[in-house]
């Protein structure tokens, strides 16, 4: 167990980080699972959007590395584009 006040509030801290990361990488999964299950172009289009600022934000916070945010935003894109055409 801790020895110093500090070293508790770090538990502290890290535990509602924890729980706000978790939360927030966890509405993004379910926004991506949303926009796959779009089957109209404009409805999908305006999705993509939200769903690419929250992928943007966890990478730039470090709750998922970026070349995977910039993977998901790729295919979700194709798959936006597929439903246009």
């Amino acid at each position: 167990m801790a020895n110093h006040k500090s070293a508790l509030k770090r538990i502290r801290s890290n535990e509602a980080k924890r729980v706000l990361n978790r939360y927030q990488a966890k509405s993004t999964r379910t926004a991506i699972k949303k926009l796959r299950a779009t089957t109209e172009a404009s409805a999908a289009q305006e999705q993509f959007k939200k769903v690419v600022s929250m992928l943007d934000r966890l990478a730039k916070k470090n709750i998922i590395h970026k070349n995977k945010a910039a993977n998901n935003k790729s295919k979700l894109a194709k798959f936006v584009k597929s439903l246009a055409a």
